[in-house]
């Protein structure tokens, strides 16, 4: 099996592993919406120094407050920790788009 084949196989592990504990635990999505619409509002009024520094504060909030681990350190991110963040931030950015 080559290695990118074998990387292919672990995000989809990761991933199905993810879904499976939003699925049990659905008030997960909203606590992670919340944290992340939080973040990009204090953003907004006090300004971060890069986005990843955001990130990382909404990695820590989300497993501080759920079943959801995700490393604060951006560099130790699983391929799935960070589709879950892009996609929040994705979220946030349509809803704040709509006002």
């Amino acid at each position: 099996m080559a290695g990118s084949e074998m990387q292919k196989i672990r995000v989809i592990n990761e991933l199905r592993h993810f879904i499976k504990k939003l699925l049990q635990d659905p008030k997960i999505l909203e606590q992670s919406l919340e944290i992340a619409r939080q973040a990009y509002r204090e953003r907004a009024e006090n300004g971060y120094a890069n986005e990843q520094e955001m990130l990382a504060k909404i990695a820590n909030e989300i497993s501080d407050t759920t079943s959801v681990h995700i490393p604060e350190d951006p560099s130790e991110h699983s391929e799935a920790d960070k589709l879950y963040l892009e996609v929040l931030k994705e979220v946030v950015a349509e809803e704040q788009a709509l006002y």
